[in-house]
């Protein structure tokens, strides 16, 4: 018997583990692949290192090093008495009851199910041609394709089109949306797509992908897709399906009793505990906010509240981050989805360009536009693309999480010169 069961090490499950041990529970951490998850072994982390390389070499050589040291720091911190990492499958037996894959039975009055993401493919023929990778198979290429097709302009493809461009490769993004990155404020997806159109990559947007073909002669696939009532096809060496990631959920779920479905993933309450008391998810496989801050922050509150702590972390208020080459980042909802809601508000906007900082960086392609409530009252999100937006963003996430108003932003001292006197420039 043990205070707390989390299966899943990765960035929600391990933080959880660390901090309900800082708070003097007792818990088995349960980990079948290596301790990060998706996020520090083929994700966040090893995109990152490859968005900051000068070359493709030089990235290729570095990413399994910086992988490895953050990997054996946490393998460090989860080294703690309070703490026990079993690494093996675990599987449900009942609501209280898990079992590791030889066979040892834990129970446990509170479980987190924090089992994360996988890659989500389109089903469509030729989908499973060799040439035909996830993001985990092409961080692990050795060699630079000469021709890179990436079917889906969300995070991940738009920020794999970015670096690979960068690195001497020829881009090609089919989506089937008509702009990039929903998430963000169209005005500042535009903006961006066009001046990466600019950089070499090209693009097809409003294209739906039909089929892939095998390698015809000169190349090893084709992808072939349709576009306004016509039929076209891209031929590459590689080819990227980024078409999202589902939860990962397991049949045995359904020993626990707790209400799960495969393209949804777990359903919980705005605690994040399931429909069994006792039992919580964290992270992707509750399809909430497929993001690694968010999972570490769901772990962190649900340990909260098992251990009778009260916290006052916002959920409704999330920054993300898009690493392409400028950066782009966002907080609350983008002026359409305001005006659909019909939330009164006001937009202010700012460009890089008029920025000393940026001048002096030679990074003048950015634009920020942050919405308040009329007459400069409380600030209701902000998106941005240029150098550092995500530091630009994250400070604008701490005035909407405090309720402040846009006023109360530009009476903010700011250093100069930064780049954060862009938000006091807000026209």
């Amino acid at each position: 018997m043990t205070d707390l069961i989390i299966i899943g090490a990765g960035p929600g499950g391990y933080k959880a583990a660390l901090h309900a041990a800082r708070l003097g529970l007792q818990v088995v951490l349960f980990e079948d692949a290596e301790v990060g998850g998706t996020c520090l072994n083929v994700g966040c982390i090893p995109t990152k290192t490859f968005v900051h390389a000068p070359s493709f070499e030089e990235a290729v050589q570095r990413q399994p090093l910086v992988v490895a040291q953050l990997r054996g720091g946490v393998e460090t911190l989860l080294s703690q008495p309070n703490i026990t990492l079993v690494r093996e499958r675990a599987s449900f037996v009942d609501a209280h009851t898990v079992a590791s894959a030889s066979g040892q039975h834990y129970t446990a009055p509170n479980i987190i199910v924090a089992t994360g993401s996988s890659a989500k493919l389109l089903p469509i023929p030729g989908a499973d041609l060799p040439a035909v990778v996830t993001s985990t198979e092409l961080l692990q290429q050795k060699e630079l394709p000469r021709r890179l097709c990436i079917i889906g302009a969300g995070v991940i493809g738009m920020e794999f089109a970015s670096v690979f461009q960068r690195f001497g490769a020829q881009v090609t993004v089919v989506e089937y949306l008509k702009e990039c990155l929903p998430m963000l404020d169209g005005d500042i997806a535009k903006r961006l797509r066009k001046l990466l159109e600019k950089r070499g990559i090209t693009f097809h947007m409003g294209a739906g992908v039909q089929r892939i073909a095998p390698a015809a002669e000169g190349s090893s696939a084709s992808v072939v897709f349709e576009k306004k009532g016509k039929e076209e096809a891209v031929e590459a060496d590689l080819i990227l399906m980024a078409t999202g990631r589902k939860p990962v959920v397991s049949e045995d779920f359904a020993q626990a009793g707790f209400d799960f479905d495969e393209r949804k993933g777990i359903a919980v309450d705005d605690d994040f505990q399931t429909t069994v008391p006792g039992i919580f998810a964290i992270g992707d496989v509750n399809g909430r906010q497929m993001l690694a801050h968010a999972a570490e922050m769901q772990g962190i509150h649900v340990v909260n509240r098992i251990a009778g702590k009260e916290d006052a972390i916002c959920f409704e208020v999330m920054p993300a981050a898009i690493f392409t080459e400028p950066e782009a980042a966002n907080v609350g909802p983008s002026e359409d989805q305001l005006k659909a809601a019909a939330i009164p508000f006001e937009c202010h906007k700012a460009f890089y360009r008029a920025n000393g900082k940026a001048l002096a960086m030679a990074e003048t392609e950015g634009m920020v536009k942050l919405c308040c409530e009329p007459g400069e009252g409380r600030i209701l999100s902000c998106h941005v693309f240029g150098a550092h937006a995500a530091d630009v963003v994250q400070e604008v996430t701490a005035f909407i999480t405090l309720g402040a108003s846009l006023q109360q932003l530009r009476d903010t001292i700011h250093i100069h010169p930064t780049l954060s006197e862009v938000l006091v420039e807000l026209n």
